[in-house]
């Protein structure tokens, strides 16, 4: 199967979770990524993250499994000429160079924008960094949860009582992965009209403030500042958010003059559409407290799953809440294909569209240990055996 990447090279020179998650993306989608790793320990995230101690341990990590499938590993050491020599070699030869090291980091390995532009003219650079380039803190260090507190999102979670929450799941890194990827699709795209690589500078701040759009313009327009509403839903709509149930907790979100009719008469309350307390959008908003109050009695006489079916099935927006276990386990996910499995039997998530296909792109091989392909990649290079007896002597290889 033609893949759309097919014929992309990626020079992956990145770790945690961000980057390399983008390079996997890439890699799903065919382009081939090879991840230049440190000797002797490589990715941070290998030895740590996820709750397997014993695959920590041996540098395979879950939290590496989830986005090192499909790559090549080679280690280096940048710190030597070789090391250098061989990845302006790597450079060369590649379209797409992934990082998301501090600026400074990049510069000390004569590494930097303005180095690669001038060497490598046709290479497209995308670099991620928590704030990104410029300002104060072009080169301050950020993780997931940094930019969560920086960007006030976790100001917008939880309620009064429990104060600023972060969100279970790293939002931000994966974010950002799919914030560089759009950019860096958008970047090949523009260097087949022009013949000239580009720059991308991939901020994790402004990603964050990304996925608060409606809400900045909102407290820009109005100066009203957003509060933490819990469960509540954001259109502040009186049919919309997430109540109890007989058995578990129900989300709704009848925002539309139609999908609350719907909602009234699934429910058996079709006398709501004749009240005038809710008759319109605007009488239900000054009447909120009575109508939520109805509706969650209505809702405790079923369960979640059971109110779920009959609602769908009236087209009105409903969930149950689901563990990650429950919708893994949903006949929606398998049927998409979004989990896929690797050759040595990983099950790993994938991408969440589809192009031109009814099912998602699999890894194409199981996520390399710590420089399996160092030898691969040299001699695919153009190293000869010579040459890489005198990497390997000069330590720019193990």
């Amino acid at each position: 199967m033609t893949t759309p990447l097919s014929g992309i090279k990626v020079i992956d020179f990145t770790h945690v979770l961000a980057g390399p998650a983008c390079a996997y993306f890439l890699g799903l989608l065919g382009a081939t990524v090879i991840k230049v790793e440190s000797i002797g320990r490589g990715d941070a995230m290998r030895h740590r993250g996820g709750t397997d101690a014993n695959r920590a341990a041996n540098a395979m990590s879950t939290a590496y499994l989830a986005q090192g499938s499909g790559k090549q590993s080679i280690e280096l050491d940048l710190t030597t000429e070789g090391g250098r020599e061989v990845m302006h070699a790597l450079l060369a030869d590649a379209d797409v160079l992934v990082e998301n090291h501090l600026p400074d980091t990049m510069r000390g390995f004569g590494l930097d924008e303005d180095c690669l532009r001038a060497r490598h003219p046709h290479l497209i650079h995308c670099a991620m960094t928590g704030y990104g380039r410029g300002g104060e803190l072009e080169n301050a260090p950020a993780y997931d949860v940094n930019i969560q507190a920086a960007c006030g999102i976790m100001t917008l979670t939880g309620t009064k009582d429990t104060g600023p929450l972060r969100t279970g799941a790293p939002i931000m890194d994966y974010g950002v992965a799919l914030a560089a990827g759009f950019a860096i699709s958008t970047a090949l795209f523009q260097r087949e009209k022009t013949g000239k690589g580009s720059f991308i500078d991939v901020s994790m701040l402004e990603t964050g403030l990304t996925m608060m759009t409606s809400t900045i313009v909102d407290f820009l327009a109005t100066g009203n500042v957003p509060q933490q509403r819990g469960n509540a839903a954001n259109s502040r709509t009186p049919g919309a958010g997430s109540f109890a149930c007989k058995e578990g907790t129900l989300a709704l979100g009848a925002n539309e003059e139609p999908q609350f009719h719907r909602l009234a008469e699934s429910l058996g309350k079709s006398k709501w559409l004749e009240d005038p307390r809710f008759q319109t959008r605007a009488g239900r908003k000054v009447n909120a407290k009575e109508l939520e109050k109805e509706l969650v009695e209505v809702l405790l006489t079923k369960t979640a799953q059971e109110w779920e079916t009959l609602l769908l099935a009236n087209k009105v927006p409903a969930a149950r809440v689901r563990t990650l276990p429950e919708c893994l386990n949903m006949h929606q996910v398998t049927a998409r294909g979004y989990l896929q499995t690797t050759p040595d039997g990983t099950t790993v998530p994938t991408l969440p569209f589809r192009i031109g296909s009814a099912c998602s792109h699999a890894p194409t091989c199981d996520a390399p240990g710590l420089g399996d392909d160092t030898q691969t990649v040299l001699t695919s290079a153009g190293f000869s055996e010579s040459k890489i007896a005198k990497l390997r002597k000069n330590g720019a290889i193990p």
